[in-house]
Order: structure tokens, then sequence, then C-alpha cells
């Protein structure tokens, strides 16, 4: 399957338009924004688990990165509540599950392969001293992308020229860009050489946003 998989252009998905797919677990269904493979794959998804839903044991082959967005996900390892970043490197495993739901946004296959750093951050502790109107996070930073968090009052400008690409998913809030409106739940992704010029609506806006790793994406199998 592919979806979105030209590097090259841009790519914009308002999310919560989207009809919710079944994925192979009962209880848990999915958004897909982007996609290279079937059901192991390099994908990009929004992904709902019902309450008291749960996926099965597996082995992070590929890495795993993802944002809760609403609820509690949870494993063995402990209990994710809204607003999580977390990044389970390439060798790492858990068994996924909610007890009382959750929405997270996914990223799979998109790591380096020699990536084995992992962690979890509550991304608004991250956040520093505003500047212009925006308060940003580093939560990750490599040789190969960055990630961040920020978080704009009502009118402000998020700018950036980074090389290697862009892109964003609006957690909450919106921002105008390239004429259009991004409410909570858009997905923009901007090819290499295209900046970004977004500028937060009324109510402000919050967004993780991640460059510079557009050259290196490939399917799972290459």
């Amino acid at each position: 399957m592919e979806l979105n998989a030209d590097f090259d252009t841009r790519a914009l998905v308002q999310s919560e338009t989207l009809d919710w797919q079944s994925s192979p677990m009962a209880g848990v269904d999915r958004r897909m924004l982007d996609r290279i493979g079937g059901e192991v794959a390099r994908a990009t998804s929004i992904v709902r688990y019902a309450p008291g839903s749960a996926f099965s044991a597996h082995t992070h082959t590929g890495g795993e990165e993802f944002i809760v967005l609403e609820g509690v996900f949870q494993d063995e390892h402990g209990d994710y509540p809204a607003g999580t970043y977390v990044r389970n490197p390439p060798t790492t495993a858990h068994t996924p599950r909610s007890d009382a739901g959750c929405t997270i946004f996914v990223k799979l296959w998109q790591f380096d392969m020699a990536d084995r750093t992992q962690f979890r951050k509550n991304m608004a502790e991250e956040l520093g001293a505003p500047t212009n109107g925006v308060a940003t996070a580093t939560l990750h930073e490599d040789a190969f992308e960055r990630v961040t968090y920020s978080k704009l009052s009502p009118n402000a400008a998020l700018e950036s020229a980074q090389a290697g690409g862009i892109e964003l998913l609006i957690l909450e809030g919106s921002v105008v860009e390239s004429g259009e409106t991004l409410p909570k739940g858009a997905w923009l992704r901007l090819p290499q050489g295209v900046p970004l010029h977004a500028t937060a609506g009324e109510e402000g806006a919050k967004i993780w946003m991640k460059t510079g790793h557009l050259p290196f994406a490939k399917a799972p199998s290459a």
C-alpha cells in the first residue's frame, strides 16, 4: 500500500474528517496519514484504542514514536497520559493496551536503525520561555532529524526553513498556512526546500513538528 508516499510533494490531511479503519486487533482503529507497505509499513497514523482493548506483544523492528493525544496509553512499562511523547527505538518490545481508552499519533519504521535511546517526556514540561509568542521544546535531535513541540500565542508566527523537509500535526487550536486553515488534527508534510510559514489562529495553537527526516524515508524492506 502507498499513501502520500511521494515525499517531493506537499501533503495535507485533515485527519478528523477521515473514517476510522479497523486494525488487525479488535477495538483498535486507525486513520492513516502516510504509508509505504502492508501491515509491516513505514507508517504515520492516528490510532484509537477502545476502553479495555490491547495489541499483541511485539518488537519494534523499525522503531516506534508516538504522542498520546487523548486518554491514557498503557503497557507493562507504565501509564502514558495525554501530552506524553515516547520513543521506542529498534529492538524494544512491549504489549500496548488502554484500560480507559486513548488516542495516539504514531510513526513506525522511521528511526535510524542504530538508535537505541528509549525515553518518554511530558511535552508541556519541556517548553522553554516564549519568544515572539512561541514557546518551543526540543523533544529529540540527532544527525537525521529534529522533533519539537511548540505552543503559539494567538496570531503568533511559526516559521522554519530547515533542510530535509518539514512535518507537523496540529494538536490544539489552528494555524493558517499557504492560505489554508489547519485545525486540530491537521497533518502537513512539506518537501525539502519548501519553508514553513504558519500563523496561529485567535485561540493559539499547539504543534508537534519533525524536520530533516525526509531524505532518509524508505520502506521497511529497503
